[in-house]
C-alpha cells in the first residue's frame, strides 16, 4: 500500500497544528495561573543561539503552508511575523490551517516530480516534489514543534508527549 503526497503533507500539517494551538492554549492558561508575563514564555529559548520559542511556532506554521503551496504549485501567503502573544500565534495557526485545509489530494498529489526551488540561507536549493517534503518540508516543520514544546515544557508548562502526538 502506497501513501500519497496530500496524505503525508495536508492531514499531518492539520493534526500537529491543531495540537500546537492546544499546547500553546495550557501554555496562556499557565502563564495566567502563575501570574507570568506571556512575553517570557515567548521569548525563552533553550539556549542563547536558538529561536526564541515564539519563533518557533513561526516557522512551524510557515513549514506547513510551504510545502503544501509548492507542491500544488500555488503561492504562498505572506505573514508579517509579527505575532507578540498566544492569542496571536494561535491565530496564525488558525489562519495556516484555514490556508492548507483549501488543498484537494488532487493538487499535491502526482507531484513528486514537480521541481522545487527554495532560497535556504540566501542560496537556492533545488528538490524534487516528493523528496522536498520527506527530506526537508516534514523533519523542518517536526524540529519547529519540537523546540516550541521543549521551550515551553522546559519553562514549567505542564504538557507531555500525548500534548504533542494527541489523541490516536
Amino acid at each position: 500500500m502506497s501513501i500519497s503526497l496530500y496524505q503525508a503533507s495536508v492531514p499531518v500539517f492539520q493534526r500537529s497544528l491543531t495540537q500546537l494551538k492546544s499546547i500553546l492554549t495550557k501554555a496562556a492558561a499557565h502563564a495566567e495561573a502563575k501570574k507570568i508575563d506571556e512575553s517570557v514564555f515567548l521569548n525563552s529559548r533553550l539556549y542563547p543561539d536558538m529561536l526564541a520559542m515564539g519563533r518557533q511556532v513561526q516557522i512551524a506554521a510557515d513549514f506547513a503552508k510551504g510545502p503544501t503551496a509548492r507542491l500544488a504549485g500555488v503561492e504562498l501567503p505572506k505573514y508579517e511575523d509579527s505575532e507578540k502573544t498566544f492569542v496571536e500565534l494561535i491565530a496564525r495557526i488558525d489562519k495556516t490551517l484555514a490556508f492548507i485545509g483549501t488543498f484537494k489530494p488532487e493538487q499535491i498529489d502526482g507531484q513528486e516530480e514537480r521541481d522545487i526551488t527554495i532560497p535556504v540561507g540566501g542560496n537556492p536549493m533545488s528538490f524534487k516534489g516528493q523528496a522536498y517534503l520527506i527530506h526537508f518540508g516534514l523533519p523542518n516543520f517536526y524540529f519547529h514543534m519540537s523546540m516550541a514544546y521543549a521551550i515551553l515544557r522546559h519553562n514549567g508548562v505542564e504538557i507531555g508527549k500525548g500534548d504533542f502526538l494527541g489523541g490516536r
